[in-house]
């Protein structure tokens, strides 16, 4: 079941768009305190996040930065502001989506259900062990910040990544990084491959890169070499 966080300041509008989405199928989840909310779902990591743009603190514009910032979380915006530049911010900002108030229950579920869709259907996010890695733009979302790696480096984790733990040939990176295995000095693929180690050391990491004796390398849990 697809989990919808609600954040909406206003009591009766957030009950009444937690009913119209758990009568559909969603399970929903209230977000009450602003004091930090954007910390709050990137923490919980919900399939959607349902944002009204008029809230205290920070407000909408804000938390919708934060979490496209640094998650892959669609953001749909539900708001009373219907003006022409509130809705190029927020989708300058990275909102999936951007409704007025009042909206029919019928719109609002199937642009739900369409933003849904489409984050289904994409296939440029790898997932590895507490981090996720966007294969088109090599961007990498963990412990709750976006990090853009260096080419070379998104193209190891990528082939990495693909293996799902089966260990990569000296072969396979080549072809990753260059798109063959001729002619390639030894020492450029072990000079990209540290790089890359000490990347993911500097973010703390739950994984790392291993040697395997003989056959090449693999993405590993730390701890958890054989």
């Amino acid at each position: 079941m697809k989990r919808i966080a609600v954040v909406e300041d206003e009591a009766l509008m957030r009950e009444e768009l937690q009913s119209i989405l758990e009568k559909a199928g969603y399970e929903t989840e209230a977000v009450c305190d602003f004091t930090d909310p954007a910390a709050y779902l990137l923490d919980r990591s919900p399939d959607l996040v349902l944002l009204d743009l008029n809230l205290p603190g920070a407000g909408g514009f804000q938390i919708c930065r934060d979490i496209k910032q640094k998650s892959a979380i669609p953001v749909l915006v539900l708001t009373s502001r219907d003006q022409m530049k509130d809705e190029l911010t927020a989708l300058n900002l990275g909102a999936d989506e951007y409704l007025t108030k009042p909206c029919r229950r019928e719109r609002l579920l199937a642009r739900i259900s369409n933003v849904l869709k489409r984050y289904e259907g994409r296939t440029n996010l790898l997932e590895g062990n507490g981090f996720l890695l966007d294969r088109q733009t090599y961007t990498m979302y963990i412990n709750g910040q976006s990090v853009i790696l260096p080419k070379n480096q998104g193209k190891l984790l990528e082939a990495f990544l693909v293996r799902d733990g089966r260990t990569a040939t000296r072969q396979d990176l080549c072809r990753a990084l260059w798109g063959t295995d001729e002619f390639i000095d030894e020492n450029a693929l072990q000079v990209n491959l540290t790089r890359l180690k000490k990347t993911m050391a500097g973010l703390g990491m739950k994984m790392h890169i291993e040697a395997v004796r003989g056959i090449g390398h693999r993405l590993a849990d730390k701890g958890g070499e054989q």
